[in-house]
Parts: structure tokens; sequence; C-alpha cells
């Protein structure tokens, strides 16, 4: 595998980096209601729990969309009927459902360039070792920002391609985020060009509540680690015992929402932002939204940002969909 770094960030921007997340934690924890972005969930630690989280038998979403890409591993091909095709993956995980898509080209003989794209070098490397060699198979990693990642590849290839972006990150948007970041998307891509978007669905509460609190509690691990990592990288003295996850369904947003609450009255010293942090008994720290869809939903999104539905593939029980839409 050939893998392009287009990130080279020198000591200057490494230390911008930390500034920045100084600046974010203080921005956050001083305003009310508290907040911390889900973007700085992914430390080494963190995405080590969510891959537990993804695979724990509470999490459907993983599960359920892999059933989805194994039934129309076969299908997809037969929609786009070329020879060739540039397949783009925007954020890797681990290629275990990338994989599926891949080898459905594969057996149908076409001839596929694979070109997955995420801010980890890392994930390249584990990929590696994920995806099977095959004659018709090149893989480049693009080490980078989602859209500097196809800017760069827009020039590479005239081949038709197919942008993936699976899972549910598509919920981590709002809709006027989600309209935004599609339309920035779309004007990535040419004419007839296609993408493939998982959605997951709105569903018994019962169900999402359960995914978001899962019985082994590694999304309280996940979330709370937050803590840990301001501890560690701002001097913060977060006693994580003193902290509890709460997630719950919000209906009239259509979300899942995640906090985490103080268990007491406390006070926390973070030196590294030189301040001191008041809590309430049970005051929240807001950390993400995730959103879920009708298929209406669904419809609604690809009109105002430049797609055709060509067809959506759901699970028997109707808990998610990988929508595939055509760039018009």
């Amino acid at each position: 595998m050939n893998v392009s770094n287009l990130i080279k960030e020198t000591n200057k921007q490494i230390e911008q980096k930390k500034k920045d997340f100084a600046e974010d934690i203080f921005k956050g924890l001083t305003q009310s209601p508290k907040r911390i972005s889900s973007k700085y969930f992914y430390d080494d630690i963190g995405s080590e729990l969510f891959q537990k989280i993804t695979t724990h038998p509470d999490y459907y979403p993983t599960k359920t969309e892999y059933e989805i890409l194994q039934d129309m591993k076969d299908k997809l091909p037969n929609s786009l009927s070329k020879d060739k095709i540039d397949i783009i993956e925007l954020g890797v995980g681990d290629g275990h459902k990338t994989n599926l898509i891949i080898q459905g080209f594969l057996d149908a003989n076409t001839n596929v360039n694979f070109y997955p794209i995420d801010i980890s070098s890392k994930a390249m490397t584990l990929l590696e070792g994920s995806i099977p060699k095959h004659k018709n198979l090149n893989i480049h990693g693009i080490v980078s920002e989602y859209l500097d990642g196809l800017n760069y590849l827009k020039n590479q290839s005239e081949n038709q391609k197919i942008v993936l972006f699976l899972g549910s990150n598509i919920g981590n948007f709002n809709q006027i985020e989600s309209i935004s970041f599609l339309n920035t998307l779309r004007n990535q891509l040419n004419i007839n060009d296609y993408a493939l978007i998982g959605f997951d669905l709105k569903k018994d509460t019962s169900i999402l509540n359960k995914a978001y609190n899962d019985s082994s509690g590694y999304t309280e691990l996940f979330n709370i680690n937050l803590l840990n990592r301001i501890n560690v990288e701002l001097d913060g003295n977060f006693d994580l015992s003193k902290f509890q996850h709460y997630g719950f369904y919000n209906p009239i947003l259509g979300a899942m929402e995640s906090y985490l609450l103080s268990k007491e009255k406390q006070q926390v010293q973070i030196n590294k932002i030189s301040s001191t942090i008041s809590f309430d008994y049970l005051e929240p720290i807001h950390l993400e939204y995730s959103f879920k869809f009708l298929p209406s939903d669904i419809s609604y999104l690809s009109k105002n940002s430049g797609y055709n539905v060509v067809k959506n593939f759901t699970d028997s029980k109707n808990y998610f969909t990988d929508s595939l839409w055509k760039a018009v």
C-alpha cells in the first residue's frame, strides 16, 4: 500500500494544536451549560474504547451495517457497471466493512483503486493487514482531513468514484451542518459519481438508549476518558470517580445526547489554563449529539446537497440504512 501524508506537522503546528485544545477546554468549561467537543474523544485510549463499544452486543449499528453491506456487496457493482472504479472512504476504521464492498467489485471483475482517507497514519498501518491483496486492487492511503484528501484525489484519476461515509458519522452533524458537509463533498465529485452514506434510523427509544448505555460500561469509560485526557495534557485534577455518564434519546431533536454529570458539588483545578472550574451537584457537561433519521430526512438531505437517491439498502429490522446517492 502506498501512502501520501498531506499532514506534515511542524513543531509549531503541534504546539498550536495543544494551544487549541487548551483554549477549547477553557471556553467549554467556563460557559453555561458546560461542554466539551466530541472531536477530542479520540486519543489512543478513546480510540481503543470506541472499538470495544462497536463490538458490544448492546451496540447495534456496526453489526447491523455489516449485515447490510454483506447483503448488498454483489448488487452494488451492477448499479455502477464499470470496468474500473475508485473507492474512496472517509474515515477508515478497521476496514472490515469496506473489505466487503471491495470484494464485491473484485468478484465482478472490476479493477479497484481504493483510497482510504484518515487523519491518522496509524489507521493506515492497521488497515493494511485487514484487506487481502488482489491483482485487480490498488490501495493508496491518504493521511489528511477528509476534504483536503478529496481535493488531492480530484486530479489523480478520471475513473468513476464512489465515496464511502459509513457508520453513523453523518449523525454527528445537525441538519444545517449535514447539508454544508454534503454540498462540499458534492463539489469534489463529478456528475454521475456516487456516495454511499450510512444513516442510523429512528427506532424504539429503548433500543437507542441501550446502545448508548452499554451494560459493560464502555461508553461511560469512553466519555470519562475526556476528563482523563484533560488531566494528562492540561495538568488537571479531575477525580474521575466523581462523574457519571448520562445518555438519552431526545425525541424533539431526534438525537441521542451524551453528558457527564458531576456527582457532587466540587471544584477542579486545571493548571495549564490557570483555571478552577466549579461544578454544582448533577451539573452536566454536554459531549455529543448523535442524530437519527427517517427516510424522508435522507431524501431531504440528498435533494438539498446535489444528489439523487439511487437506492436505500436497509436491514430487516429497519434499524439502519446505507443510502446510495448519485451526484447530479
